[in-house]
């Protein structure tokens, strides 16, 4: 316990503003595949996470976002919102198996705009 409370204070004592401790404990980004379509059409995507963990899930559509909001949740974890583009899955502590949430977005691209559906499907070891 006084090892990790350490490494803790050494992390917040070396960062030179709270943003950077926040990066240094932020989890990396989903492991997956994914076909995504342009703005306006509907995509679907499988990423894979360790139970227990969780990962940054970015919506990476060509352009800009103008909003987003789950428009299905996870049964197995939980889909925590960071901003209008960047969502972050957390798994159960003991559920191996799959699960599926989604995302609506809508935005703007170099070619297209408008609202798109993005189903996610989750397999977790």
């Amino acid at each position: 316990m006084r090892l990790s409370s350490l490494a803790i204070v050494a992390l917040v004592v070396g960062a030179s503003n709270p943003t950077s401790v926040s990066n240094a404990l932020a989890a990396s980004e989903c492991s997956r595949s994914m076909e995504l379509a342009d703005w306006g059409e509907n995509s679907t995507g499988d990423i894979s996470v360790t139970f227990g963990d969780s990962c940054i899930f970015p919506i990476t559509l060509r352009g800009a976002a103008s909003s987003s909001e789950v428009s299905q949740k996870p049964a197995h974890g939980k889909l925590k919102k960071l901003n209008i583009a960047t969502y972050e899955y957390k798994t159960k502590a003991r559920y191996k198996g799959s699960d599926t949430f989604a995302i609506k977005a809508t935005g703007k691209g170099p070619k297209a705009s408008g609202t798109s559906v993005i189903a996610v499907h989750t397999t977790i070891k």
